[in-house]
């Protein structure tokens, strides 16, 4: 039986989308962390046992904003998303910055 050659996903991305420090692979890098955020919102409401209602209700947006954020997390506020996640679902919001 004859070995295919294996093609590791950073190289895979690299051939399909662009090598690092393109525009093709920024955008995609970029739209990433989005859905990244997006799901470890979701992840946290869950952990916590609260409905998208719930968070919207005690962060004081909407249950269809929530959704749109866990799903396709385009644009949103700092403010906004720090009192989704410390009102809402009761946690803290912390950053770094990677160089």
């Amino acid at each position: 039986m004859k070995k295919k050659n294996l093609t590791s996903l950073d190289q895979f991305i690299d051939l399909k989308i662009g090598v690092k420090g393109t525009r093709g692979r920024k955008k995609f890098e970029s739209g990433y962390e989005a859905f990244k955020l997006g799901v470890l919102l979701q992840q946290a409401r869950q952990e916590k046992g609260l409905t998208q209602e719930q968070v919207a209700e005690q962060s004081g947006t909407n249950k269809s904003y929530i959704c749109k954020l866990e799903k396709d997390l385009k644009d949103v506020r700092f403010s906004t998303l720090q009192r989704i996640i410390e009102q809402g679902i009761g946690g803290k919001l912390q950053i770094s910055i990677l160089l």
